[in-house]
């Protein structure tokens, strides 16, 4: 099995081609959901958070409170590699888990959706593929000020503050061009995962596994069959 980073921008419609490799049967991982996930009350990076940045970052209810944090943080590259160093060793681990569940299904590749994969690139080494969905400045522009009400000015602001899709796509091994129709963008996915499922590149490890399994099958059998006593 192998792992397929894909990512966008704000308003790029990252999440509709999720949608759509799902629909196709897709395993997907939503690295956003695991980093929430593991910051929860009782898990070890909540507990180091809390020793690392104070109870200032909490909410009533003991979860973090991710707006005080992030403001700790803000054009404080110190404390945020703190953070990172907290959280990222706990998200890996996670994503890991999940990963093996996929793999023990017999899927042939995973798609971990990573908003920030080519910012921070801290699992880029992990990914076999990486996709971008990509559409045109003026487009994006567009589809933000509609669909969050923005004015103009409040739009470009936000896109600015994000990696330029350009720059994504250039970097990217796969680019999903969803400048247009949406059938358009459905038909490169569902290309993309025929391609993806034709691959073998998922074969070297699952059949390393399958042979390391078959190796502590026999051992198993030998040490039952020379050294336990016949009844």
């Amino acid at each position: 099995m192998f792992l397929v980073g894909l990512t966008g921008g704000i308003a790029s419609g990252k999440s509709s081609v999720i949608q759509v490799f799902q629909q196709l049967g897709c395993a997907v991982i939503d690295v956003d959901v695991i980093a929430r996930h593991v910051v929860q009350p009782g898990y070890p990076a909540h507990r180091r958070i809390v020793e690392a940045f104070g109870t200032e970052v909490l909410l009533e209810n003991g979860d973090i409170d991710r707006k005080v944090l992030g403001d700790l943080i803000f054009n404080q590259p110190d404390r945020r590699h703190l953070l990172n160093s907290i959280t990222h060793p706990e998200i890996c681990k996670e994503m890991m888990k999940e990963t093996f569940k996929f793999f023990l299904r017999g899927y042939r590749y995973v798609i971990l959706d990573i908003p920030l994969l080519f910012e921070t690139k801290k699992l880029l080494k992990y990914m076999k593929h990486t996709v971008v969905v990509y559409c045109d400045r003026d487009t994006q522009l567009a589809r933000l000020m509609q669909r969050n009400s923005l004015n103009r000015d409040d739009a470009e602001a936000r896109i600015k503050a994000q990696l330029p899709l350009k720059d994504k796509a250039r970097m990217a091994r796969h680019v999903l061009d969803n400048s247009g129709e949406w059938s358009v963008t459905k038909r490169q996915v569902v290309l993309l995962h025929a391609e993806l499922e034709r691959s073998l590149e998922y074969l070297p490890l699952r059949l390393g596994v399958l042979t390391g399994l078959a190796g502590i099958a026999s051992l198993l059998y030998l040490l039952t069959h020379y050294l336990l006593p016949s009844p």
